[in-house]
């Protein structure tokens, strides 16, 4: 990427000693082969029947790969199946009924197991109740529910008869909710009375209701009754209550609809440049193949596991590795309602010690909060059981790596840090845990099959430790296929800046920076618009946090640009949490120390604020916009989605009294 002076910058982030997988692990895992990248390649992009032959179809395809309408790619025509079917009914058919699908752990310590049985009763009930309240093939059902059960069973429900879902996590505001039910012209709906919120009854039909307020469409509603006596609720016209309308309908089944590949199977959306949302299409076919491929190559997923990943199923990494990828393999997935640090700091360790989870796969935020808490709540649980250990959502530094091996996979497990998108629909870069040595802080090679390359302004491939925009150049059967509201944004805002029409040669861009070693491992920096301009030099907001983290003490940082008092230029603020037994007088010093050292004076915060724990959606991602408000002075937009609203005013008091 330019300094602003015509060069690529040469300070990628810090990456650690590479380690070789274990040999006991390397022995059993699903992907041994130390030559299926070059397969892969020899045999693009036929290679992907491999990820189909995972999957049961109704009638096989005709070809892989369609590319004659670029970039408006169609895998595996011609091929009809579907995703219900595949991820419940063909296990059910093979024997494996009492085979445990889901274990749900709910917010107050409440528990319910559902075998691959008790998910395909559940399903057809609900999905021929969604056909009798008048839901037909392609007809948009919108879910607004929490980590509830009720979510992935009428997610099945849906895929079962052709209706595609449009999932919106539960924390977002009832102006989301209406914003994009509006945009998918959605007439159902499927929400509940409420949920707990650390233990306090949070009413969610009233945003729900205040939601089919604002539409100009009729919506026909379903509730789920989750929490009882604590939050009575009425039903109006138009509204159903979901286990009464599952009863009426007990028993009966319902044949699953036969989808073609590329058929839509959901609608989610997500942020885009303008600030309208963008509904991203991901189709029945390619994205499943993809996401239970990667959930057996990368996560390293068999059928007899037990698997926890710790997203939220509002965002696409539950839909892809809670839900359809780890039930296409015909896993035992783990579902928890609550967050890691509540009713205590130890709830998370005593789920895997109680289930002997063999795969956890959570975000590196949740990782450096872990870190904060310290290794003595971990410490006291058997997690022995555990395999792998994967993180997802944002780069991981060095530190809180080298913390997640040694203190949760007791220095042995091998950990896979994946790199993907929303509209990548399933990992792209990651190492194969069974094959690759693994390099703390980076993510890895992009996976077979997959072209990722790092490239400058001009689309020119950079030099091995200069800074580029991640491009990928090759399509991929988990990519979306286009946005609901319209092909020409899909374009615009993902293919045209580095592509050549007139060559038919289309490369995605990201829209996330990173570097490139020489051994052909990617590092992801952040998001291109994480930067921050100062005194002409486009400073990485993840560098410079990733230096900041590692110094002794430090749990978390983020950090953000603040208008200068002149209001010519841009200051460096950052946050920072610090762990136990540390504080600011301690590690102010090293900060500013180790960040000039790594990366530049230039880079040196000019205000650093210490704080107990940062502002972070239910889904455990920093809220940068917020703290880029807090720092300018600026009136904060909707925190409905934090799941600690109360630290954004302990923030501004602190910064005011500065």
């Amino acid at each position: 990427m330019d300094d602003g002076n015509g060069r690529g910058r040469t300070h990628p982030a810090p990456t650690g000693s590479p380690r070789d997988p274990p040999a006991s692990f390397a022995e059993q895992a699903t992907v041994s082969n130390g030559g299926i990248h070059e397969e892969f390649d020899a045999n693009w992009p036929d290679c992907w029947d491999r990820a189909a032959e995972l999957l049961s179809w109704i009638e096989p395809y005709d070809t892989v790969l369609d590319d004659e309408d670029a970039p408006f790619y169609r895998w595996f025509t011609g091929g009809k199946l579907n995703a219900a079917a595949n991820c419940v009914d063909r296990h059910v058919e093979q024997g494996r009924k009492t085979h445990t699908a889901i274990r749900w752990e709910g917010k107050r310590g409440e528990r319910a197991t559902y075998t691959y049985q008790d998910l395909y009763v559940a399903i057809n009930e609900i999905a021929a109740g969604l056909r009798e309240l008048g839901v037909e093939t392609d007809d948009v059902v919108t879910i607004y529910l929490p980590m509830i059960p009720e979510l992935p069973i009428t997610m099945l429900a849906c895929a079962r008869i052709g209706a595609p879902h449009s999932v919106v996590f539960a924390g977002l505001s009832a102006d989301a909710l209406a914003t994009r039910m509006d945009a998918a012209e959605s007439e159902y709906l499927i929400t509940c009375d409420g949920y707990y919120r650390r233990g306090d009854a949070f009413n969610q039909k009233s945003k729900a209701d205040n939601a089919r307020l604002a539409l100009e469409q009729d919506v026909r509603t379903v509730v789920v009754d989750r929490l009882g006596e604590d939050l009575p609720h009425v039903l109006g016209d138009a509204e159903w209550d979901y286990h009464e309308l599952q009863a009426t309908h007990a028993g009966e089944t319902v044949e699953p609809v036969a989808r073609d590949a590329e058929d839509m199977l959901f609608l989610m959306y997500t942020s885009g440049t303008t600030g309208e949302p963008k509904g991203v299409v991901h189709t029945t076919g390619g994205y499943l193949s993809h996401v239970a491929w990667t959930s057996r190559a990368v996560l390293d997923i068999e059928p007899e596991d037990t698997y926890w990943c710790g997203a939220d199923i509002g965002w696409i990494t539950g839909h892809s590795y809670i839900v359809y990828g780890p039930l296409a393999l015909g896993t035992t997935t783990v579902m928890y309602e609550g967050t890691p640090d509540y009713p205590d700091r130890d709830r998370l360790w005593e789920i895997i010690d109680r289930n002997a989870v063999d795969v956890f796969y959570t975000a590196p935020t949740a990782v450096r909060a872990f870190m904060k808490w310290g290794a003595e709540y971990p410490g006291r649980y058997d997690l022995s059981s555990l395999r792998l250990l994967g993180t997802v959502g944002e780069p991981i530094s060095p530190r809180p790596w080298n913390w997640y091996r040694e203190h949760v996979g007791g220095g042995e497990c091998p950990i896979v840090d994946t790199w993907w998108q929303t509209e990548t629909g399933a990992i792209l870069v990651s190492t194969l845990p069974g094959v690759d040595e693994m390099k703390p802080g980076a993510s890895g090679r992009p996976l077979p099959g997959i072209d990722a390359q790092v490239v400058d302004a001009d689309g020119t491939p950079v030099a091995a430790g200069d800074t580029g925009y991640l491009t990928i150049t090759r399509p991929w059967p988990g990519m979306a296929r286009t946005l609901y509201d319209g092909d020409e944004r899909f374009v615009r805002e993902y293919w045209e800046r580095f592509s050549d029409p007139d060559t038919d040669d289309w490369n995605y861009f990201s829209g996330d920076t990173a570097c490139l070693d020489e051994d052909g491992y990617i590092t992801v920096l952040g998001r291109v618009d994480d930067v921050i301009s100062v005194e002409g030099k486009q400073l990485s907001s993840m560098e410079i946090e990733s230096a900041i983290t590692s110094v002794d003490g430090i749990a978390e940082a983020a950090v953000v640009g603040r208008s200068s008092d002149s209001g010519d230029e841009t200051d460096i603020y950052a946050y920072v949490s610090t762990e136990r037994g540390y504080d600011g007088t301690d590690v102010r010093a090293s900060i500013v120390g180790n960040v000039e050292s790594v990366i530049g004076e230039a880079a040196v915060p000019r205000d650093i604020v210490f704080t107990p724990e940062l502002p972070k959606t239910r889904s455990g991602k920093i809220m940068r916009r917020l703290l880029e408000d807090i720092a300018n002075g600026e009136s904060l937009g909707d925190t409905s989605a934090l799941r600690n609203p109360e630290i954004v005013g302990e923030i501004q008091a602190e910064r005011d009294g500065r």
